[in-house]
Order: structure tokens, then C-alpha cells, then sequence
């Protein structure tokens, strides 16, 4: 049985912090950061059975093309992104009454939507990212064991190339799930090595008033190549969610519109368009999925 200190419910029975019940969400789950987002996916739904939002965590429920998905937003970070996939877990695999186990796994398939800047010239604005693997450097997911699913020789060469702090915290690669990569696969996507990083300042190489730790990060980063294998883009939660969802056994894609290019210095003419064509493309495939095949 699980403490009420370490799974602590609302009066209401729902999970704390998303003031979820288990009844309130399905199992295709689309992940957004921004709250105001979550609407401009729904929109698109026949019908949507239940809205809820609590802090940033705004959750909608509904059915689009006879399927029935929920939009969740997430909030900025690797931070939320473990009070997310945790209560999600737990909604489909506790049972909250008693705080046990239930004994049959529910898998969770989740596909990130976000919008994120191209480190590298040859992915232009207004294309899309799919994020194969992603390296975490905010050391949130060395709180828990996941040396399991970790690719260390990828991490090695990053520490090598970068002369990384170890201070910091060992940088942490983990994979997309495979089945949902070849299911989304399509030539609009570039196959992506997402760095998430656990601030949008000075961890992102942004100087205002303070000095940084290594100011030539982001370059290491921009000309960082092990394999074939470079650092496509850069944002704040990828690697957690693909990190939580190998620990927890759940099914995890990242998607990024590209909406800048950091290496030639160009800004998209019209990122609302490639965003939503992004959104359609999802929410198609998402239908189309059938999860046994």
C-alpha cells in the first residue's frame, strides 16, 4: 500500500496537483506546455466531455473523429513534467481507494506538441522535428534508476565534446518509443537529438545580468556530432517525458514545430501555420494508430 504522504489526494479523491479523476482522461494523450493551447487542439474534437484546470495543468477530454483523446497541458519544465507523468501513471495504474497496485498495467500512449527553435541549418523554419533521442541536462531523472534505459556511449561523446561540468550532474540520453516513431514516421519530419534543459536563461545560454557557468555551451552543443548524430533543437521537457515514460512503461513521442533557426538567424513568417499543421497531422495520426498492431 502506498503512504498518503507519497500519492496525496484531494478531498474529492482526485490526484493533488492535476485534480484528476481516473474517469476523466483516455489513454492517447496529447501533451502541450502552454494551458492556452490545449483549446486550440480541442477545438478541432466533435465533442469534449470534461475541462478542468488547476495551476497550468488544464486537462480536455473529448472525441475527435470518433476517438476519444485528452489535450494535457504540462507547464514549462522537467519539474512539472514529474508531477505530470507521475499522476497520469497513477490515475490509470494505482487504485486510488485502497493505494494499491492494480495487477494489470495500463500503457499510456503520450505525443508532445511543442514549437522549438533548429540549432542546425540544414532543418529550415516551418518544418517539424520528431525528437528520436533526448539528452536531459537538468538531472531531474537521476532521481530515479534509469541507467536501464539510458544510452551511455551517446552521453560519454556529449561530456567528451562539450568538456561538461560533472557538477551539473551527468547529462541523460533516452530514446522516443519505437512503435509510435514508425507510426508517425513521414518526410515533413527531420529525426531530431533534443537537448531539454531545466531553465530558459542561463541554462539555455541566455546572459542577462548573471554570468554563466560555460558561455561557449550552446556552441559545443551547435557543432556536437557522435555517429551521424547532432543536437537538432533545444526546449525544456522532452527528455523527462521519454525518460518517466520508459520507468513508468508508457509510450512517448515528441513533436516540435520548428519556428527559428538559430544557426542561419531566421524566425518564421508565419508560426501559427505550421503549428496547426502540426496539430492536424497529430491528431490524424493519433486516430489512425491502432496500438496491438
Amino acid at each position: 500500500m502506498i503512504k498518503s504522504s507519497e500519492l496525496i489526494l484531494n478531498p474529492d479523491g482526485s490526484v493533488y496537483h492535476l485534480n484528476l479523476k481516473p474517469e476523466y482522461i483516455a489513454n492517447d494523450i496529447i501533451f502541450v506546455g502552454d494551458p492556452e493551447r490545449v483549446s486550440k487542439i480541442t477545438q478541432h474534437f466533435e465533442t469534449i466531455e470534461f475541462s478542468k484546470q488547476k495551476r497550468e495543468f488544464k486537462t480536455e477530454t473529448g472525441i475527435y473523429k470518433g476517438k476519444r483523446l485528452t489535450v494535457q497541458s504540462t507547464g514549462i519544465g522537467p519539474d512539472n513534467i514529474d508531477i505530470v507523468m507521475n499522476e497520469l501513471d497513477a490515475l490509470v495504474n494505482i487504485d486510488l481507494n485502497t493505494k494499491v497496485l492494480k495487477p494489470n498495467h495500463t500503457t499510456l500512449n503520450i505525443v508532445r506538441i511543442g514549437t522549438s527553435g533548429s540549432l542546425q541549418a540544414d532543418i529550415p523554419v516551418d518544418s517539424w522535428v520528431m525528437s528520436k533521442f533526448a539528452i536531459g541536462l537538468d538531472n531531474m531523472l537521476r532521481s530515479y534508476l534509469i541507467e536501464e534505459h539510458t544510452d551511455s556511449e551517446l552521453e560519454d561523446a556529449f561530456i567528451l565534446h562539450t568538456n561538461w561540468d560533472i557538477r551539473k550532474g551527468r547529462p541523460t540520453v533516452v530514446s522516443c518509443n519505437e512503435t509510435l516513431e514508425i507510426k508517425f514516421c513521414s518526410e515533413k519530419f527531420h529525426k531530431g537529438f533534443t537537448g531539454t534543459v531545466g531553465g530558459f536563461y542561463g541554462p539555455q545560454g541566455r546572459i542577462v545580468r548573471l554570468n554563466i557557468q560555460d558561455p561557449e555551451l550552446n556552441h559545443k552543443m551547435d557543432t556536437f556530432n557522435y555517429k551521424g548524430t547532432s543536437i537538432t533543437n533545444l526546449e525544456m521537457e522532452t527528455a523527462a517525458i521519454y525518460g518517466l515514460g520508459k520507468l513508468l512503461g508508457h509510450n512517448c513521442l515528441s513533436l516540435n514545430a520548428i519556428i527559428a533557426n538559430r544557426a542561419v538567424g531566421e524566425f518564421s513568417s508565419n508560426p501559427e501555420k505550421t503549428v496547426n499543421e502540426l496539430i492536424a497531422y497529430t491528431l490524424d495520426k493519433l486516430v489512425e494508430i491502432n496500438y496491438t498492431d
